[in-house]
């Protein structure tokens, strides 16, 4: 069937800023659920499955609980800002946990590459209350945060071999949350978020599969049984996924920074740094 490239769904919805949210619903549908004055938290996805564009970045948001958005009633003692800080990087963690699971033997060993990333983090934290032992990467400034999250091995980036030392470590499955190829072909399972790239001004996730071709091969190659297991993902939406996120304690949602709505600008800039530790959350209204 051909699908003229127009018509793609992705590319007609509306792009925006964000996707996490948590706020008060104003109007609800009859069959939806919720009413009004509920406090709720979630993720917002445009069709396919894509995060990032969907826009909840504003005051007033319009969502279809039926379709395209995770959501839950906010628990009471969590801030707003707690809220709308963990949905995406906690699912796209669990997500990433789920696709490794049937690799890591009870008391195995899985590397999460980026541990101290605002993914990286909840990935370490997921893999140690599975039992797991974690090797994760970093640079030296961020060692004690990642282990503070569960890693009992810490490769600096910065000035250690980073496929040398996870080499050494013998990881059932590698977690990749900051892209690149250089520990591909470790473990019999690689999972990345991002996929080949090193760049942030270049797009990474499962749309790199279109202008990768390396990418494509290599998880054909996985999927025959010819090679290492290999998948560039996205998050999965399961509400039983955000559930779990309610029982994180909440000295364990970690957010980098908040800015108010109109420094947006300045919000996105700090992002840009690749410093931030956790999620720059803007706060629409007080």
């Amino acid at each position: 069937m051909n699908i003229p490239f127009w018509s793609i769904p992705y590319l007609n919805h509306p792009k925006g800023v964000g996707c996490d949210f948590s706020g008060t619903i104003l109007r609800a549908g009859s069959d939806s659920g919720y009413a009004e004055g509920d406090e709720v938290f979630g993720l917002q996805m445009a069709p396919g499955g894509a995060a990032g564009v969907s826009g909840t970045c504003a005051e007033v948001v319009t969502f279809d609980v039926a379709k395209g958005t995770t959501m839950m009633r906010k628990p009471r003692e969590w801030s707003w800002n707690q809220a709308a800080a963990l949905p995406l990087v906690w699912l796209t963690a669990r997500t990433c946990i789920e696709r490794v699971n049937d690799y890591v033997k009870e008391g195995g060993t899985v590397a999460v590459l980026g541990g101290s990333s605002a993914t990286g983090m909840y990935t370490v934290h997921l893999a140690k209350e599975r039992g797991w032992k974690v090797v994760a990467t970093c640079s030296d400034r961020n060692e004690e945060f990642v282990r503070s999250w569960g890693a009992e091995r810490v490769v600096d980036y910065t000035k250690e071999s980073v496929p040398e030392k996870v080499r050494e470590a013998r990881p059932d499955a590698i977690i990749d949350c900051v892209g690149g190829t250089e520990c591909i072909g470790i473990a019999k399972r690689y999972v990345t978020i991002v996929g080949d790239k090193t760049s942030r001004s270049v797009m990474g996730g499962p749309a790199s599969y279109f202008f990768t071709p390396r990418m494509v091969v290599r998880w054909f190659w996985g999927y025959m049984g010819w090679g290492e297991k290999y998948d560039c993902v996205i998050l999965e939406g399961k509400n039983e996924y955000l559930e779990e996120a309610t029982r994180l304690p909440q000295d364990k949602i970690q957010i980098d920074s908040t800015y108010e709505f109109d420094d947006l600008k300045k919000a996105l800039e700090r992002l840009n740094t690749s410093r931030a530790r956790g999620k720059v959350v803007i706060e629409v209204a007080k």
